[in-house]
């Protein structure tokens, strides 16, 4: 669970954050005003403070927040002095925006706030349409405005450039000041609330603050985004009365509150109308009215003035106004809804100093909460097992709110110190007055051992007091925490107190449950001499809670205060030296034990297990030959071991033909991947061997089940494994893919993979598969592997083998961990425009489906698409993608003259067709030998590829943010693979692609398509220096390259690959591209220089394959380029990496025919690898 904050503010105005990786608050302590109310994000938390201005604290972040500042130069030509300043009264400005028709010099531009600075100074950019200018950056066109090039011609009468300059937000983890100019609101601020990330896919980064004035009106902060956290502009939204409070979610629902207690709702919220269009007025729950309202992504809470919380049903981005409201038991002072819809409330006694979570309303209905101060942790305990057995990490204990009497409060204790339980509450006493008339007790009066009656010290408890029998447990709903003041003391079970002071302690601190008290060895007081904070406001939106994770807030009922202080003295004590010697004497221990008792049985013979057994099943066959259909066959897995002991099997598939029984049947060491296929309609999973790799045609088989095809795949991989005596995790030298899917597969490389002149055939290689879901992987042989999911979550392998589907088999439980990765599932609306109704989904016969797939061959409607498979899950709407590359108009449709062609995001006269992406969001979760690496969500990753003896200590890796940042891991190492922090390198324009090579060789790719070269990277420099523009191949836009030793490949939006010529030491730029081949999708080059590629199209004996993984052979010193391509396995395949193979190939050398001295018929000699070019990688 990626770590997040929770805010929340005192009653004295102080700031407070909790971490979800954290155990207790932490002030904001450079805060120099007191702040009234907090609005979170994930990214930011916005504050008014009490001079009633808005502050904004952005937290800290390995990436920096840059804007680029840009303004052109304009020059036109005149027979005396040629290219000058002196332009036409018609012309444009001579410092102008891209329009020309803004006015801005250079010295026009300046900081917004106190909380930008500049990076640099002013300098041109000499970069035009991924191509590099002249010296000067001239862009040359016959008059203004007109099309530019780079090249100046005889009809060039007028010139421009651009110039840049950027500057950085450096007012990162304070709070800074909104600036007031020309931007200040009229009044003070009240409330403010922030959202809006989630509006119809907005880039990450955009947000949406509303702001109430003490006057009740309500304004919209203009122009927030990543680029620009601030903000720009303030812009009013007229309200049908005066606002009191407002609450904003993550998407397009937001709701304020009246004066007169009446709540209103935003109607028109949409990508380009964030701010809503009219406002929609909803009754209160009760006829006292509301005072306060919080939503969430589909949930809305309310607050009355008799402090009852509701909750509003039915409310949806299709209906934000809800259905009706159901009550809710306990009084509360305020709500807040966190990024889970969990809701968090400080209870209705204000100044309060508890708190209490809602998470979840299909499991625990309310969840006990925390809090931290002096150096101690209270939290209740009592019906934890059964809350906790439900799924969900909160207690489910009950607390009443009301006043209740002192007779009532000592029959509690009373019971409680005999060892009874406490009388619940029913669970309708919701409908009768509340707790009130439950008669359950409110106010805690703590009398304390050995000072009777005195207050304000801590009880101490050596064993918690009986929880409530689950049972009774199930019907309570509210469970709190008492955040009163506690001071030190001495224990007293130390002092020798009784132990029914004890209980007497307990007894009295809670009257329902008991409370026990952890003791931390906090260095100081955390929240100094005022105590711990009495809550005034919580904000949650920045906080994400997953039930599935146990957060370190809440404490483990039945463990005393003096058992864990002890436990935390006796670690404490323990030196490192001291665990290692430990360690090495237990090893000794070990192996001396071993070998006495091994040294009597030396003499037998070691029994070998030779058995055979069977495992049958139905499943359905796609039939070899035509018609091809699905047929019902028996098929059979028969394994058996050996006199050596090694296993091997048959697999057989039983079907008739022509009503004769017949068989096919495959050695288990034959079989080289098991693969899961994508189908709509079965779960398909397909056998290959060599030499049906080579005619592109498995056996193909579907199971009834996915569950039955998860345990067929299991056992076979395990079975395929063991006939091959590959166990355990991947190599160092491993090659790595994924397929479509996001399945992945590792591949063990034999030392004649890359052998000449006859290397192994790639039809040859066994795949086997890794749990876990990824985009791509990459690796070195070093062990270091990472991996990028769909949703650009960076994951490092952990050395383990397993999960996924081979969840409970014995190789499947070290170093597996749950992952989860979304991917958005897509379909295109189709229209063609017709003289009478315009742009309609009547199309022509011959067009394709009104709603299809990206090839139009397809029909998916929204109604019938379905997840990828039955573990995805759908976790948004159907919604418009305006992200897609070649851009869109403002409702997302692109147009084009006929299907298929080239889409556009505008219309011209000749567009009679048009199209539009709809997204919905899915998500997985799996398993596998994967961890997170947070917070920076990644696009490309590349490691350095290190010799096979390589004695590098810090691998240098570098990678590519989803927003299009070069970043640069630091502290990556065999122990540490995931390294510490990021360095950011400073760009001009965002990067889609990165590969670091031999001698810290560092390339990337623009999105425009345009190559670079990073220069001066070393161990001591690991970012550079500066950016090197390399020429891309005419005509072309790169995509994707990759570093080898010596070689640089790339491939182009076209599917070309080019291959750089004339790298050396001294010019590691190279001169010129060379075209290798066609039909590419990405490409992979080794630390020895082997290029493996992911082949578009091939040709097999039945159909073409798309996506098969092919390696070039005939890569020499003398012919870095190959000579051919060896197909492997395919199709299906999305990502390879080669980049962990450094094992030396042997050189075989081929007996001559006229040398006498070797016979006519040997085996060819090995020889030792070629010096230079060919040797050791360069830096590793």
């Amino acid at each position: 669970m990626p770590v997040s904050l929770l805010w929340a503010v005192d009653v004295c105005g102080r700031v407070y954050r909790l971490s979800t990786g954290g155990q207790q608050w932490e002030q904001c302590h450079d805060a120099q005003l007191e702040f009234k109310r907090v609005a979170a994000a994930a990214q930011c938390c916005w504050g008014i403070a009490c001079d009633h201005d808005i502050y904004l604290n952005v937290h800290a972040s390995d990436l920096s927040i840059r804007y680029q500042e840009e303004t052109y130069e304009n020059q036109r030509w005149n027979p005396v002095d040629g290219f000058s300043e002196r332009l036409l009264p018609s012309d444009r400005w001579q410092w102008s925006d891209v329009t020309g028709l803004v006015h801005q010099p250079l010295d026009s531009f300046g900081l917004p706030s106190s909380g930008w600075e500049w990076e640099a100074d002013w300098y041109v950019d000499e970069n035009f349409e991924a191509e590099p200018t002249e010296k000067g950056g001239w862009t040359y066109a016959m008059d203004f405005p007109a099309t530019y090039t780079k090249d100046k011609k005889w009809n060039s009468c007028v010139r421009r450039r651009r110039w840049l300059r950027y500057r950085r937000y450096k007012a990162r983890d304070s709070w800074a000041k909104i600036p007031s100019q020309h931007s200040a609101l009229p009044d003070p601020v009240s409330d403010i609330s922030c959202g809006g990330w989630e509006i119809s896919e907005e880039p990450r980064g955009r947000l949406s603050l509303w702001a109430v004035s003490l006057q009740g009106k309500v304004w919209y902060r203009e122009g927030i985004h990543h680029h620009n956290p601030e903000g720009s502009s303030w812009t009013e939204a007229s309200v049908p009365g005066e606002v009191v409070q407002i609450s904003c979610g993550p998407g397009d629902l937001v709701w304020a509150v009246l004066w007169e207690g009446q709540l209103v709702v935003r109607e028109g919220i949409c990508r380009d109308c964030p701010s809503g269009t009219a406002w929609t007025v909803v009754d209160s729950p009760s006829t006292v009215g509301a005072t306060g309202v919080a939503v969430g992504v589909n949930v809305v809470w309310a607050v009355t003035k008799d402090n009852k919380v509701w909750f509003r049903r039915g409310v949806n981005s299709h209906n934000p106004c809800g259905t009706g409201w159901i009550g809710m038991v306990g009084e509360m002072i305020m709500v807040n809804v966190g990024l889970n819809d969990q809701a968090n409330l400080p209870n209705g006694d204000l100044p309060s100093r508890r708190y209490s979570v809602r998470a979840g309303l299909s499991k625990v209905p309310w969840c006990a909460c925390f809090d931290r101060r002096c150096g101690r942790w209270a939290a209740r305990t009592g019906a934890c097992t059964s809350g906790r057995a439900a799924g969900c990490f909160f207690t489910g204990e009950v607390r009443g709110q009301s006043a209740a009497s002192d007779a009532d409060s000592d029959t509690e204790r009373e019971r409680a110190a005999a060892g009874g339980s406490p009388t619940p509450p029913t669970p309708d006493a919701h409908v009768t007055g509340g707790p009130s008339a439950a008669g359950l007790p409110t106010q805690e009066e703590e009398l304390l051992p050995g000072e009777h009656g005195k207050p304000g010290q801590p009880p101490t408890s050596s064993s918690p007091a009986p929880a409530l029998p689950s049972s009774q447990s199930r019907g309570l709903l509210w469970s709190n925490v008492d955040l009163e003041e506690t001071q030190s003391q001495p224990d007293p079970v130390a002092e020798g107190a009784p132990g029914g002071a004890v209980l007497d302690s307990c007894a009295d601190t809670c009257s329902l449950s008991s409370v026990v008290t952890y003791s931390l060895a906090l260095e100081e007081e955390p929240y100094g001499e005022d105590g711990p904070p009495m809550w005034a406001w919580v904000s949650g939106g920045g906080c994400s809670v997953d039930s599935h994770s146990q957060l370190n807030w809440f404490s483990c009922p039945g463990t005393s205060g003096a058992l864990a202080q002890s436990v935390q003295n006796m670690s404490l004590s323990i030196s490192p030296g001291q665990t290692a010697a430990w360690h090495q004497q237990i090893l000794e221990q070990l192996g001396q034990r071993s070998k006495r008792e091994m040294e009597n049985f030396r003499h037998y013979e070691q029994a070998v297990e030779q058995s055979v057994w069977v495992k049958k099943g139905n499943m359905q066959w796609w039939r070899d030959w035509k018609p091809h259909k699905w047929v019902d066959v028996r098929f059979a897995l028969e394994q058996f071991s050996g006199p050596d002991g090694n296993k091997d099997g048959i697999l057989f598939l039983y079907y008739n033909f022509n009503e004769e029984k017949k068989y096919l049947h495959a050695f288990v060491n034959e079989v080289t991947i098991l693969v899961p296929v994508l189908n709509d309609a079965k779960h398909t999973f397909a056998i290959y061997t060599a030499e049906r790799t080579k005619q592109r045609w498995p056996i193909r088989l579907a199971a009834s089940t996915e569950l039955e095809m998860h345990d067929w795949l299991a056992l076979l991989s395990v079975s395929c494994c063991d006939s091959r005596g590959i166990q355990g995790p991947p190599s160092k030298q491993a090659i790595w893919s994924v397929t479509c899917r996001g399945d992945i597969f590792v591949s063990e490389p034999s030392p004649a993979l890359e052998a000449l002149p006859y290397p192994t055939p790639c039809e040859q290689m066994f795949w086997r598969q890794v749990g876990g879901h990824l985009r791509l992987v990459e690796c070195n042989s070093v062990g270091v592997v990472w991996g990028i999911g769909y949703d650009h979550t960076a994951w490092v392998h952990t050395g383990g083998y397993g999960g996924g589907i081979f969840q409970g088999l014995a190789s499947s439980t070290d170093n597996i961990y749950t992952q989860t990765d979304v991917k958005s599932v897509y379909i295109y609306e189709n229209q063609r425009w017709n003289p009478v109704t315009g742009y309609t989904n009547r199309g022509l016969p011959t067009d394709r489906y009104m709603w299809s797939d990206a090839s139009g061959l397809h029909e998916c409607t929204k109604a019938h698409t379905t997840t990828p498979s039955p573990h995805w899950t759908w976790v948004s709407d159907w919604a418009v993608d305006y992200g897609v590359s070649e851009g869109t108009d403002r409702e997302g449709w692109q147009y084009a003259a006929d299907f298929p062609a080239s889409y556009h995001g505008y219309k011209t006269l000749k567009d009679f067709v048009r199209r539009r992406r709809w997204a919905r969001k899915c998500k997985l979760t799996t398993t596998g030998p994967w961890q997170e690496v947070p917070p920076i969500a990644l696009s490309d990753v590349s490691i350095l590829p290190c010799a096979a003896q390589s004695s590098v200590e810090v691998v240098p890796l570098w990678a590519i943010s989803n927003k299009g940042d070069v970043l640069c891991r630091l502290g990556v190492t065999t122990l540490t693979p995931a390294g510490s922090s990021w360095l950011h390198v400073g760009t001009d324009q965002a990067f889609k692609s990165v590969s670091i090579g031999g001698a810290s060789q560092v390339w990337a790719i623009a999105r425009d398509g345009s190559a670079f070269y990073r220069g001066s990277v070393s161990t001591k420099n690991p970012a550079g220096e500066c950016w090197y523009h390399i020429p891309s191949p005419p005509k072309q836009k790169l995509k994707q390259v990759s570093v080898g030793r010596t070689s640089i490949c790339a491939v182009d939006e076209n599917g070309n690959l080019w291959y750089r010529q004339d790298v050396t030491p001294s010019y590691p730029q190279g001169s010129s591209w060379e075209h290798i081949s066609d039909n590419v999708r990405k490409v992979s080059v080794g630390p020895l220089d082997q290029v493996w590629i992911i082949a578009d199209k091939v040709q097999g004996s039945h159909s073409l394959s798309c996506g098969t993984v092919c390696h070039r052979l005939g890569v020499q010193p003398q012919d870095p380029k190959g000579q051919s391509w060896d197909y492997g396995i395919g199709g299906g395949w999305d990502h390879v990496s080669i980049r962990g193979n450094s094992m030396d190939p042997p050189r075989i050398s081929l007996p001559s025919l006229t040398d006498q001295s070797l016979p006519a018929r040997g085996i060819p000699n090995p020889t030792h690898n070629l010096e230079g070019a060919n040797g050791s990688a360069w830096g590793c």
